[in-house]
């Protein structure tokens, strides 16, 4: 499981099994797992590949899809372990879901500070754990409650008890441009976080330990965010108005509104899946075979485009509304997403590919602001977590059906798919939420 799959499942394996000499069973399907492992020239390694026909994705209840689906990897894996033929069981899937839902949903009651801190510990305490042992069991453990996420994306309680702070530290007139600079300030350091990974083989470091030290970095990124933390306000908690709402946990109120979003922003998820930046990369490799000196600039200028329009968010939506700015700024970007494998060079291609990134983040800090806006105040942290949840659920799905869809380049799926799929949210949220105005929207 995980994003990307097998490719880091396999490049781990291999890489543990070089350096530690231990034994590893891969198992899922051969004809997609055996490709990827013949990549690293691994023939005399201790990997064995397990067969494995079906998988459980996203969508499947994972009780019923486990009595279901017997020769599911997971299945498979956890009989070989029960068989004593494995030692224990390691899957790359979405844990870090878990820690933002338990989390948020208790955030209100007993205080975002405490539990911004609690991560954060966690966080360290989850890199340490993965510096300090080879142990598989406490690896696993470290890896669900620190949520490490295994695509680089967010997934933990972090962005979500922030969404329901930043609401409460500005007037509503002000929402969106707070919400602009957080996401500005995020991909930025994200950026320089991309760039760090390349510092051990700048320094010709040792493969392992150029690992160490960026996990090392890892931890020392999560005692700043602490001790920052710990210097927030009271002013940032929830206002709770009588015991009665004290406690309630999780969503109550907003629980309708809550879960039409959910829905709709996982459609969306889905499809941005379709067009995560690796996808991309290997289409262009394959329809223009695309250097990799050229796929850096490409990706350099996407997301440099992606950031200034953060910039721009605030003074548009002030203009012509929330919503309105989500839906016809998204639209037209969906439109030239579809247009992009329908170009006859390279060139128009790249061209219409950073056009389109111009506008296609200009509904992140209008999203989160309209979303803040419109749940219960008191139950921000809680919709925030389920909102990212379904986001994160969402996006898992589509790279499951990487494979196909390359399988011919000049076609373009990935495009096609993204944004029809894509178009599809726009209407539909457009239908469902057009009455519905964020407080500073209704005098307008």
């Amino acid at each position: 499981g995980g994003d990307n799959a097998p490719r880091p499942e396999v490049e781990g394996s291999v890489l543990a099994a070089r350096e530690f000499g231990v034994r590893i069973l891969l198992v899922g399907q051969p004809q997609v797992v055996r490709p990827e492992l013949a990549k690293h020239a691994a023939p005399n390694l201790p990997i064995e590949i397990v067969p494995a026909s079906e998988v459980i994705t996203m969508n499947d209840h994972p009780a019923q899809a486990f009595r279901r689906k017997k020769d599911s990897s997971a299945h498979v894996a956890a009989r070989l372990v029960r068989e004593a033929k494995a030692d224990g069981l390691v899957s790359a899937g979405n844990t870090g879901a878990v820690m933002t839902v338990a989390l948020t949903a208790f955030a209100d009651r007993f205080g975002r500070r405490a539990l911004l801190i609690v991560g954060a510990v966690l966080m360290a305490l989850a890199g340490a754990t993965f510096v300090a042992t080879n142990n598989p069991v406490l690896l696993m453990i470290a890896a669900i409650f620190g949520t490490i996420s295994p695509s680089g994306k967010e997934v933990g309680p972090f962005l979500s008890i922030e969404q329901a702070i930043l609401p409460q530290t500005t007037h509503d007139q002000n929402r969106t441009a707070v919400f602009s600079a957080y996401n500005l300030v995020g991909s930025l350091c994200g950026a320089l976080g991309a760039l760090a990974v390349g510092l051990p083989s700048l320094f010709s470091l040792p493969t392992i330990s150029g690992y160490r030290l960026l996990v090392w970095s890892y931890v020392l990124c999560a005692i700043v965010m602490m001790v920052l933390f710990t210097s927030l306000s009271l002013t940032i908690e929830a206002k709770t108005e009588t015991l009665s709402q004290a406690r309630r946990i999780g969503v109550q109120r907003s629980r309708s509104m809550v879960a039409k979003l959910a829905g709709l922003f996982a459609i969306d998820a889905f499809a941005g899946g379709f067009i995560v930046q690796s996808i991309v990369a290997y289409w262009f490799y394959l329809r223009y075979e695309t250097d990799l000196n050229a796929l850096g600039g490409i990706f350099f200028g996407t997301n440099f485009l992606a950031a200034l329009s953060f910039l721009a968010a605030p003074a548009i939506a002030r203009r012509i509304g929330l919503l309105n700015m989500m839906v016809f700024t998204h639209l037209p970007s969906n439109f030239l997403l579809i247009l992009v494998p329908f170009m006859p060079n390279l060139k128009l291609a790249v061209v219409m590919l950073l056009v389109r990134n111009l506008l296609s983040q200009l509904d992140v800090p209008t999203r989160q602001s309209y979303s803040m806006a419109v749940v219960d105040p008191d139950e921000r942290a809680a919709s925030a977590g389920i909102l990212s949840v379904a986001r994160n659920a969402g996006a898992a799905i589509a790279p499951l059906f990487t494979g196909p869809i390359l399988g011919i380049p000049s076609l373009g799926l990935p495009f096609l798919l993204a944004g029809g799929l894509k178009i599809i949210y726009d209407v539909w949220i457009f239908a469902l939420f057009r009455h519905v105005r964020p407080p500073e929207e209704e005098s307008q």
